[in-house]
């Protein structure tokens, strides 16, 4: 077991000299590739983030990390037909409950999840390896790999694509430490982790949450607790849709990811999943076509420019035309990594369908925001828990 491991740079080229250490072995090795700063950061976050999900849920769980925070977090639940083929899923594609966990996990913003890293809580099988394949990635890292698997991915990126495993049953200190400007920071390690009994404290007229919005929201809330603060979190079916990640304005979080929960539920619907698009378009092309089709301020008006993109023209998704998709979406979830202190903040999370939500409380406008969250007839648990990460 190596103490040490060299980095090919730490956060920036120009930052040569960097690696990873701890006294007695490190928990991690590298099986290929040659990582650096950034990718350990996501790597060693989205592995305590998957790994949790997993203890909580009981199910096979993925993270597609980007800067150190999660683009998409997700639990294996089988895909339905649409969202197999939002996320360019053949239905002849045989996938393991690995595989459609980062199915899932990728699916959830697939603009920001180009060149992820990734995190499994199971050895990575064949069945996932092969939709890695064809995914842009920066590097996974997984308690093991069936044979088929590694071989697999070590063909990604002209065989440089970074491999990691770590030790399942490794558990760290109890203190976490870090360095700043040459001064030592020592504190706790945030061993929190969702339970039921997060959601006993109701506070709204609905009283009750289904079995299904509790594990949405247990879902949303680990997503949160590995995510740069501010952050807000909307789940749907075992997996996070839209993450607002480090923001300085609550609201401002909460936009960012209803917005992203939007696209994601508009591309889910016919009218997108049948846009005829040119043979030979890469999925990363189709996904950013999709991008400037479904915004309402597009940087390319791919209808205007259409031969680039489709092989017929499509037709303008006008304002009033998306909000009466949107209006057949229900039973989203919603989480915050702290209190929402206006009660604006649940008027966006109206728009995005949210039927339950779980926040700390403790806003001087907790009244306000309680009884907004009544007029919609949404429920909404207050766990006293803060979820900042920094």
């Amino acid at each position: 077991m190596n103490d040490r491991i060299d980095l090919r740079y730490g956060c920036n080229p120009n930052q040569k000299m960097a690696y990873i250490h701890r006294d007695g072995g490190l928990p991690v090795s590298v099986l290929n590739g040659k990582p650096g700063y950034i990718n350990f950061l996501d790597a060693l976050n989205g592995w305590q983030l998957v790994s949790e999900l997993k203890a909580v849920t009981g199910l096979p769980s993925a993270a597609s990390f980007k800067h150190v925070s999660p683009a998409g977090a997700a639990v294996a639940l089988p895909l339905d037909e649409s969202e197999r083929r939002m996320c360019f899923i053949s239905e002849k594609t045989e996938l393991s409950p690995l595989a459609a966990a980062y199915v899932r996990a990728r699916g959830a913003d697939r603009m920001s999840s180009f060149g992820d890293f990734i995190s499994l809580s199971d050895p990575c099988d064949e069945s996932t390896a092969v939709i890695i394949s064809k995914e842009v990635s920066d590097g996974i890292i997984a308690p093991g790999y069936d044979a088929s698997a590694l071989e697999i991915l070590k063909a990604k990126r002209g065989g440089n694509y970074t491999i990691l495993q770590i030790d399942p049953y490794y558990v760290p200190d109890s203190i976490d430490r870090r360095t700043v400007f040459g001064i030592e920071f020592v504190q706790d390690r945030n061993s929190y982790v969702p339970s039921d009994d997060d959601f006993c404290n109701i506070v709204t007229k609905r009283s009750t949450m289904t079995d299904d919005e509790k594990r949405d929201l247990k879902v949303a809330l680990i997503a949160l607790k590995y995510t740069q603060s501010n952050s807000v979190a909307y789940a749907y079916h075992g997996q996070t849709i839209g993450i607002g990640a480090g923001q300085q304005s609550r609201i401002h979080c909460t936009r960012l990811a209803g917005d992203k929960a939007d696209r994601w539920n508009l591309r889910r619907t016919e009218r997108i999943l049948s846009l005829p698009f040119r043979k030979g378009l890469s999925r990363n092309e189709k996904d950013n076509a999709i991008e400037q089709y479904l915004s309402d301020e597009p940087e390319i008006d791919v209808v205007s420019c259409w031969q680039e993109y489709f092989s017929e023209k499509p037709s303008r998704l006008e304002r009033e035309e998306k909000a009466e998709l949107l209006s057949l979406a229900d039973g989203v979830s919603l989480a915050s990594d702290a209190f929402f202190p206006f009660p604006d903040n649940i008027d966006r999370a109206h728009r995005s369908r949210v039927s339950a939500i779980a926040e700390p409380g403790g806003s001087l406008r907790d009244d306000l925001v309680i009884k907004r969250a009544d007029e919609y007839g949404m429920v909404m648990a207050f766990t006293s828990v803060r979820l900042f990460h920094h």
